[in-house]
């Protein structure tokens, strides 16, 4: 069966940059502005509150997992309030990777995994506003065992710690994203894959991105009416189909084109378009740069 999620997995080429453990105590609140970093959270024990921007407030507990594939502004406290004039706690680095917040001298009574994850792709912004804006994973035991076995790595100082904490994390992401069942996401790719008649409609995308789809047709492969299609699609995906379709054709053009292996005629016709010029004036609008020269800046850029 064709797989849309591990073709975004693939063409973010993810990886992991940085991880920490930390521990609270008594009342505490850090905030942080990643600058639309890649994010992660794993609670290993007790439990805690994240606030993201423009999402309401998270009560987190042991083994749960958030991702967030572009972090911005966010929040996070312990279980017992403060008030909005309190300072924030400043994070002391008690020993490498493993950071303390709270009041110190009171006993430990949460303590998790977070850190960040890159993106190789430089066409990253446009493969993760595919992706759900936050990701809540309960209950998978997959998932915790991977957790343990990262906080077990990242406490450790064992030789190739850092390459297997990397390749561990990569793990630990792309488990994350395909755990859509029992899965709480915000819209995106995960919340359609999860619907099973938008699953039809969204395979069918990936796998024939050339075929000029309508949402008639769309709406006809995933057994619904047209009008229940278009809104199922726009709610669970956060945009609309044609608008989701458009999307992945550049993501995939931008692809080819840094690989130099097609023409640009190929490529168009590979993406959907019937001709080069009908491909370039939709490329250009979408991106800024024809695609011969995002050909040649792309490839100087690798």
């Amino acid at each position: 069966m064709f797989d849309p999620l591990a073709e975004v997995v693939t063409l973010l080429q993810p990886g992991a940059s940085f991880s920490k453990i930390v521990s609270g105590a008594g009342a505490w609140r850090v905030r942080r502005t990643e600058f639309g970093q890649p994010f992660y959270c794993a609670i290993l024990e007790g439990g805690c509150r994240l606030s993201v921007a423009r999402q309401l407030p998270i009560t987190l507990q042991a083994s749960d997992f958030v991702l967030i594939p572009a972090a911005y502004d966010f929040t996070m406290t312990s279980l017992e309030p403060m008030a909005d004039e309190d300072v924030d706690t400043p994070p002391v680095e008690v020993r490498p990777r493993d950071i303390r917040v709270g009041t110190p001298g009171d006993k430990v009574d949460v303590q998790f995994l977070v850190g960040h994850c890159t993106f190789g792709s430089p066409d990253a912004a446009l493969l993760v506003s595919l992706l759900p804006q936050l990701v809540i994973v309960r209950g998978e035991r997959r998932l915790a065992t991977l957790v343990e076995l990262v906080a077990e790595e990242a406490r450790a100082q064992r030789p190739a710690r850092n390459v297997i904490l990397a390749h561990l994390l990569e793990v630990l992401f792309i488990e994350a994203l395909r755990s859509t069942t029992n899965t709480a996401a915000s819209p995106g790719l995960l919340r359609g894959l999860g619907d099973e008649r938008l699953a039809v409609a969204i395979r069918l995308i990936h796998e024939h991105p050339n075929r000029p789809w309508t949402v008639a047709q769309l709406a006809k492969e995933a057994a619904l009416s047209r009008s229940t299609f278009f809104e199922r699609f726009t709610q669970a995906l956060g945009m609309a189909p044609i608008a989701y379709l458009f999307s992945w054709r550049m993501a995939l053009a931008k692809n080819l084109l840094r690989r130099q292996d097609d023409s640009i005629t190929e490529i168009a016709q590979r993406v959907g378009y019937s001709s080069a010029s009908a491909f370039s004036v939709a490329f250009t609008r979408y991106t800024g740069l024809p695609p011969a020269r995002y050909s040649r800046e792309g490839s100087l850029c690798e």
